[in-house]
Parts: structure tokens; sequence; C-alpha cells
């Protein structure tokens, strides 16, 4: 046996052979960016809040990793988490959605499509919802809704600002009219706290679209987007059959928004604890001087 022959079968007979080098990638040890395709070290990139090392591009996460990236440790204060959602409608697709529902509430072990609760930022009191795009793409129904509009009015009593970190897909088709109705229950319970001169902060990221878009998400003081998020009502090729014209490559995208004035900044996921706490601040003070000033006399 010759020596090339000799290694070209210690090759063949190697553990570290290829599918076991699939296999590390599939247990979760190394990610692999959407955008440019560079593998990174899980670790490295959950450390760095899950935007690429090499491109900057913002992979998706979700409720859990949100709240451990925006509220200190050890103050998050859960919300109405005995809120589940029922099948009012007895709907039925392919699947009937209590099916659904039990199968989703099983794989991502949540009842609905978002957390609310109270919490502390950089110090700062807050309330924050943060939406979850696994439980059926982020859909709004009725517990999304209820659970919302909690937490503003909870918030207005407290007089704490709001934060809503949005990934939806829009309205639940399967709870119709029921969904809907959360548009302007949301609407409502946020005008009453913008009346109690308090600040609401949505932060859009990708995807944040349909009813959501419609209501509470475009509903801010300050509205931020993540880079790149895909931000709209209809989809692209509806908005095209409607217009019968081609739209721009970055048409819905944030920075497509942004140019339009629909959005008032992109914040890098890395920055975003620090935006918050530092927009905030800035609001803080003036709220104190509305608070203390003596009522005008007529």
């Amino acid at each position: 046996m010759s020596l090339f022959d000799w290694f070209a079968n210690r090759r063949k007979s190697d553990p570290i052979s290829k599918e076991h080098q699939v296999r590390e990638i599939a247990d979760g040890l190394w990610t692999k960016c959407e955008a440019c395709g560079v593998l990174t070290y899980t670790k490295d990139l959950k450390a760095n809040q899950m935007v690429c090392l090499d491109c900057d591009h913002h992979l998706r996460v979700y409720s859990d990793e949100r709240i451990q990236q925006l509220i200190d440790p050890d103050t998050w204060q859960p919300l109405d988490e005995d809120l589940w959602p029922c099948d009012p409608l007895q709907f039925r697709d392919r699947k009937a959605y209590c099916d659904r529902l039990r199968e989703t509430q099983d794989k991502i072990g949540l009842p609905d499509a978002v957390q609310t609760g109270l919490g502390r930022l950089d110090t700062l009191p807050i309330a924050l919802g943060v939406m979850d795009f696994r439980f059926m793409g982020g859909s709004m129904g009725s517990v999304v809704g209820e659970k919302l509009t909690r937490m503003i009015e909870r918030a207005t009593q407290d007089q704490i600002p709001v934060v809503i970190v949005c990934a939806s897909g829009g309205a639940r088709m399967q709870e119709g009219m029921l969904s809907l109705m959360q548009m302007a229950k949301i609407s409502a319970a946020l005008q009453y706290h913008r009346e109690s001169r308090l600040l609401y902060i949505p932060v859009l990221s990708h995807p944040t679209t349909g009813g959501v878009t419609a209501s509470f998400a475009m509903l801010g003081d300050v509205i931020l987007a993540e880079p790149k998020a895909t931000i709209g009502f209809a989809g692209r090729r509806v908005v095209e059959q409607t217009l019968r014209e081609k739209l721009p490559d970055n048409f819905q995208t944030a920075e497509y928004l942004l140019n339009h004035g629909f959005v008032d900044a992109i914040v890098s996921r890395t920055q975003l604890k620090k935006t918050l706490a530092q927009l905030i601040r800035l609001h803080q003070p003036h709220f104190s001087r509305l608070r203390e000033a003596p009522a005008a006399v007529v």
C-alpha cells in the first residue's frame, strides 16, 4: 500500500467526517448567517445580540431573548400570564384552530404571541410588551390585544413609559372580527396614555405588517426600527397589483420608511437598549416639570 492510499483510507475512516460536522452545526454550536452565509460560533453571536459579526445582518430573535437584552437582570415582572386563547368561532381550515393553538403552545412554551410585563431598562422603570413571531407568525388575536391593553393601562396608572417590540404578520384570521377589534382597543389605551403625557416607543422588527402596522406600531411618540426590517400593511404583490406599477426594490424596508417619514430612526439591536434609555431620560425631565407645574388660574 502506498503512502497516498494510506492517507486516503484514513480520511474515509476518520471519525471527524462531514456527517459529524453537519451534526455539530445542527446541535447549535455554529449559526449560519442568512445574509452572507458566514458561520459564526453561536456563543459569540448571542453575545452580539444575534447580529452577524461579519455583515451586521440582524438574525431573528424571540420574546425571551428580547426581554433579556432590554431588561435589567432580576427586575422582570410578567403580567397576565394566566390569559389563554380560546376558539370562539370554532374555526377550522386544514386543521382546527384549537388544535393549532395547542400544538404551538406545546412547541414554544408560550400561551400566545406576546409577553408583557414591568421591569427596569438601565435602571428606568418601563412597561414592556414583546411579540413572538414563532406563535402563528406573531398574529394578533384577542389575548394579544387584551394583554397589551392591560399593560398600557397599568403603565398609565403607574406613570411609566411603554415600549412594545413588534413582530407580526397582522391580525389573526382564525378569530375574525374579534382580532380586528384589538386594533381599536389598544389604540384607545394608548390615547389615554398619551393624554397623561407619558412616552410610548414602538420598536419595529422583522416583520411588522398588517393590522399591527395599521394600529399601535405606528402610534408611537418616537418610532424606532431595526435595520432592513420589513414593515408594511398589505403584501408587496397586492400593492403592485392594486397600483399596477413596479415598486422599488427596497419598498417596505425600514430604510425606505425612514426616507419617507414613517420611521423616526433605524437603530442597531446592539444599540437599542442604550437608545431607549436616552429617549426615556430626555422625556422624563420634561414630564416632571409638567407634573410639578401649578395649575393655571382662569
